[in-house]
């Protein structure tokens, strides 16, 4: 497959979780809720999270922003779910390091439709985009990890 033709399919992936989001919309019940924004470009990330025996069993977001923003949300909340709070944090670690063009151990955890962003690395602007729902993410369970603890 030529590089022109993955890039399209990473396009067309980004593009399906913009138009057909996952996950989003807000929960009734008790959970671990982070507004975070990108005063830069102005997109807004609220994410809430119900985490069980330190496990995520479901996450759901709302927000505003640019097609990257929110598919990243889109994917990230999709990934997270069944995960424990530790494989959560590796799985933004790696993100993290994904997005600033590190080569990546992804035999770690399948990234699926994640993989579409890497191509962000390559526009330093837009890994802020990105790693926006992640930072989230990060905040999130890190207050709930050290409230379990």
């Amino acid at each position: 497959m030529s590089d022109m033709s993955l890039d399209d399919l990473y396009r067309r992936v980004i593009m399906d979780h913009y138009q057909k989001p996952r996950n989003k919309g807000k929960m009734e019940n008790d959970a671990v809720s982070v507004e975070l924004n990108n005063p830069t470009c102005g997109d807004k990330i609220y994410l809430q999270m119900r985490v069980e025996d330190g496990k995520i069993v479901d996450a759901k977001f709302t927000g505003e922003g640019c097609s990257i923003s929110m598919a990243s949300a889109s994917m990230m909340t999709e990934a997270v779910k069944g995960l424990t709070v530790d494989e959560s944090l590796k799985l933004v670690d790696l993100f993290s390091r994904m997005m600033l063009g590190e080569e990546v151990d992804v035999d770690q955890f399948p990234l699926e439709d994640i993989e579409a962003l890497t191509g962000v690395a390559k526009f330093p602007a837009r890994i802020k985009c990105a790693t926006l729902a992640w930072k989230a993410l990060e905040k999130g369970l890190g207050d709930n990890h050290s409230k379990e603890a």
